[in-house]
């Protein structure tokens, strides 16, 4: 597994470098499902360098990944998870607050996960056996302390029409931030600047999140408190399992609008 590890992580590196140099090219956008919900040819070869390199060194593994139709069953062998550039507005829009997401799962246990925020050289990695890190810094475990001194993240959408009593808890805490990447804002949790980020999500937005931070103790759970089907897109939220009681008396609380 530390082989696999050390590939993985060189990998994203590589993803990474391949952004960097190509992303003052112009950029072929398409929308999606809506207007927000954009892929870009850099999206594409993202993942098509990515599932490559994998498919080379690790021909019998099989791919789960966003674009595409690759989207074997995450329970069934040694599957990769691949999101080759979560928060794919903000990289059209700004260039940043965006990131590389891979996770590997063996029979549907996570054995490593990693989100790579490409812009800040920050890459956050571990799970499983390994420790969770930020480059080469070990994180801390979560740290408990009153829910009036954290900061939580949704979107806006969930804030404006308080689905789930997510404005509720916001105003019970410090506030909300909305960053516009699912990576971006786990990478805040795992770094105990935020309590939780609540929203809805597709497996390849949190199977990197859910390995690491299960590992400092957080747990990834739908908003309904069972566990993530790992195949459509589900309201999600990642939080401190010291925390779960406390929190779902707002989500459930409320329930969807």
């Amino acid at each position: 597994m530390e082989n696999k590890f050390a590939f993985a992580k060189d990998l994203v590196y590589k993803a990474g470098a391949y952004i960097l140099e190509h992303m003052e090219e112009g950029l072929e956008v398409e929308e999606k499902t809506c207007a927000t919900d954009l892929v870009t040819q850099m999206d594409k070869n993202v993942q098509a360098l990515l599932v490559s390199e994998i498919l080379k060194h690790y021909p019998n593994d099989a791919i789960f990944a966003e674009e595409g139709q690759l989207k074997e069953d995450i329970e069934v062998g040694s599957v990769w998870v691949i999101d080759p550039i979560d928060g794919t507005a903000n990289f059209v829009a700004q260039g940043y607050d965006f990131a590389v997401m891979v996770a590997y799962y063996e029979n549907g246990i996570g054995q490593f996960g990693i989100i790579y925020d490409v812009m800040r050289d920050e890459m956050y990695h571990g799970g499983g056996q390994f420790d969770v890190k930020c480059n080469d810094k070990v994180l801390k475990p979560f740290r408990n302390r009153p829910l009036k001194r954290f900061l939580i993240a949704s979107n806006a959408g969930m804030l404006e029409r308080n689905d789930w009593g997510v404005a509720d808890l916001t105003k019970d805490c410090l506030g909300a931030r909305a960053y516009g990447s699912a990576a971006i804002s786990f990478s805040r949790i795992l770094q105990g600047r935020l309590l939780t980020y609540i929203t809805y999500l597709y497996p390849w937005d949190y199977a990197a999140a859910l390995i690491l931070g299960e590992k400092l103790g957080y747990q990834v759970m739908t908003l309904d408190g069972a566990k993530p089907d790992y195949k459509t897109r589900q309201g999600i939220m990642m939080l401190p399992k010291e925390k779960i009681s406390e929190l779902q008396e707002y989500i459930y609380r409320r329930g969807e609008n």
